[in-house]
């Protein structure tokens, strides 16, 4: 029996909820996409959003043109833009603004990452790179107000040090990138945060010389980001992906990298923002859908913000494409959410995430214990996992605890549950053949079968505690919130009267 303290340690980081990812940025254009978001914000709320695209092609942001005939000039369009940043912002959540890829018309090359072809190459003009910068940020300024604006992170492109996305992971061109681009923000004002590298995991040591490069050229980094997946190599199947899995403590890892190894540098104590996590990096690694999944990353939500001040859960929905629009309902994307909006077990780590307090009283390797303001505990409980996969892990895991309930005699609680066959919209669909397009009456049925399993129940209360006996499935999580019971049925109610048989 573990004895939950009356008193609280601190607060709990809500660093998990400060950002999440999204596909390409014009896809906010999507009504399931705002659907979904809607979703999200309703149930889980977070206060960023970060995607890939805002100055490639698709958004139609850079248009050259001549006029008079053989002068050549450029306007800048932000009609998708406004369209993007109100829906955002109309549904609570802000730009964590990612300058890239490359327009056609401005890149020094062809090469492109992604079915939707965005430029990773260099600009041909620094100039008319800088104005495009300068632009955007004004009239975002214009539009939503400097005090706004001046909240909105920007980050220069996304994981250089990957010959995928940036032409030959030329580190010497994105210093110049960055320089360039950190200068033409704080043209607009100096105000404004600017960041990156933004790199993939394994390159750590692209933050030395980054770091280093800042300080020999005096270049503005008011915050530093980078990214953390711990899957292997990738075994593919048409449509599909498999991998092996680090322990989720690698994430843990690498979130805590940044801090250590800048602590000495010009760059210690900048905020350090994980702009993308995840177990896999693959858009169709079945493991993202599954139960296994929300057990696996339980414990990086719990103890994430210990090391940085955001982490970015990559994606919020299915709605992505970067390998093409998905073939099948569950196909292993990123999303907490399928098209139509049919929650996965992650999901629901996030709103079991959401409903947790302020206040944190304890943590151990399978629980988080927080309070809230009016009392109430909440305790989010989580199956270990075998990440390695050689054996399924534990069937059943038995979790005690003496939770404080001060000055009541019975305690009121609330259990919901996540695991194979709670919350767990994928069991129903692989049960009825795993339909690639799903009709209608299959979708109710897999909304249905996204619920998780709930329990309400009383307790006794003795010196102002109660205990908590808790046996997880496996891969289950569990949120459970204890409060004191304040009885105000009438003095001659008794249920033995409910059918006219019981005491006169």
């Amino acid at each position: 029996m573990f004895r939950v303290p009356t008193e609280p340690s601190g607060p709990f980081s809500d660093a998990w909820r400060h950002c999440v990812g999204t596909g390409r940025i014009e896809l906010a254009l999507r009504r399931d996409y705002q659907d979904s978001l809607k979703l999200l914000q309703r149930e889980i709320g977070f206060r960023y959003i970060r995607g890939h695209g805002l100055l490639s092609d698709g958004m139609g942001v850079y248009r050259p043109y001549e006029w008079p005939e053989g002068v050549r000039r450029v306007r800048h369009s932000f009609t998708y833009v406004d369209q993007v940043v109100d829906a955002y912002l109309e549904l609570g959540i802000r730009p964590f603004l990612e300058l890239g890829f490359m327009p056609a018309e401005l890149a020094s090359g062809e090469q492109t990452v992604f079915w939707w072809h965005g430029n990773v190459t260099p600009p041909r003009s620094e100039k008319e790179w800088a104005d495009l910068v300068r632009a955007t940020l004004r009239h975002l300024i214009d539009r939503y107000g400097l005090a706004e604006v001046r909240t909105w992170p920007v980050e220069v492109w996304n994981e250089p040090n990957l010959p995928d996305f940036w032409e030959g992971a030329d580190e010497k061109a994105y210093h110049r990138l960055y320089e360039v681009t950190a200068g033409a923000v704080k043209d607009v004002d100096p105000d404004l945060q600017v960041g990156g590298p933004a790199i993939s995991p394994a390159a750590d040591e692209w933050l030395d010389r980054f770091a280093e490069f800042a300080a020999q050229r005096d270049v503005p980094v008011d915050f530093v980001s980078k990214h953390a997946y711990t899957s292997g190599p990738a075994q593919h199947v048409p449509f599909g992906t498999h991998q092996t899995l680090a322990p989720a403590q690698d994430l843990l890892d690498q979130f805590a990298t940044p801090r250590e190894r800048l602590k000495d540098t010009r760059l210690a104590g900048r905020p350090v923002h994980i702009t993308e996590f995840n177990s896999s990096y693959r858009p169709d690694n079945p493991v993202h859908d599954t139960a296994f999944h929300a057990a696996y990353l339980a414990p990086v939500l719990a103890r994430g913000g210990d090391h940085v001040d955001s982490f970015s859960y990559w994606t919020f929905s299915d709605m992505f494409e970067e390998n093409g629009p998905p073939t099948a309902l569950f196909h292993g994307g990123f999303g907490l959410l399928t098209h139509r909006q049919v929650r996965k077990p992650t999901y629901h780590l996030y709103a079991f995430m959401a409903r947790m307090g302020p206040d944190l009283l304890t943590r151990g390797v399978d629980h988080l214990v927080t309070r809230h303001l009016d009392g109430r505990v909440t305790v989010l409980a989580w199956a270990p996992v075998d990440a390695s996969g050689e054996t399924p892990g534990p069937s059943r895991h038995r979790l005690r605890l003496s939770v404080p309930v001060p000055g009541a005699r019975e305690a009121f609680v609330r259990r919901s549950v996540v695991d194979e066959e709670h919350g767990n919209a994928r069991t129903a669909w692989q049960r009825m053949g795993s339909p690639r397009s799903p009709h209608p009456h299959q979708l109710d049925v897999l909304h249905e079968a996204a619920e998780p399993g709930r329990q309400h129940l009383r307790l006794p209360v003795e010196d102002d505690r109660t205990e908590l006996d808790l046996t997880l499935a496996r891969h289950e999580i569990t949120l459970v919130e204890v409060s004191p019971v304040v009885e105000e049925a009438p003095e001659w109610w008794d249920e033995r009267r409910l059918l006219g048989t019981g005491p006169q």
